[in-house]
């Protein structure tokens, strides 16, 4: 499986290539108040209201300033029987990588977002990112409407 590669604090993760639809320079985001500390805010994504998670701050790690190698991942995620777009606020994205074994599911409770671990072609291991996980129904209410809440 190939996965794109990038960092929250010293750490690597990943989202599997599949779930990815684009890969965006950082933008200037729309903040929204009252919204959890990692909800960086919206994106206008040619004139389509996105939100955008910090994954850096979704991780508990400090959100760092915005860097040249910071993107905006675009994924999809079922909600209620649609599919919404959101942005992932990476930073430090490295690019495309290989895993070499089946990944190992560590099975972290504290953090569904967190999938199986497995080692990357570029030596080290890499910590997958389950999107479909990222966002608890009262969060993935607040950012698309009641209708928006995880089914």
């Amino acid at each position: 499986m190939n996965v794109l590669v990038f960092h929250i604090g010293p750490e690597r993760y990943a989202l599997p290539l599949a779930a990815v639809l684009r890969v965006l320079p950082a933008a200037r985001l729309k903040a929204l108040p009252g919204a959890p500390d990692y909800v960086a805010g919206l994106l206008d994504l040619h004139g389509e209201p996105v939100p955008v998670i910090d994954l850096s701050r979704l991780g508990g790690s400090p959100a760092e300033t915005v860097r040249y190698d910071t993107r905006i991942l675009l994924v999809d995620l079922p909600a209620a029987g649609a599919t919404r777009r959101l942005g992932l606020q990476a930073e430090r994205v490295t690019g495309v990588e290989a895993l070499l074994e089946a990944p190992l599911d560590p099975g972290v409770l504290a953090a569904p977002w967190l999938g199986a671990v497995a080692r990357g072609a570029a030596g080290g291991m890499l910590q997958l990112i389950e999107p479909a996980r990222l966002l608890a129904p009262e969060v993935a209410a607040l950012l698309f409407g009641s209708e928006g809440a995880a089914a």
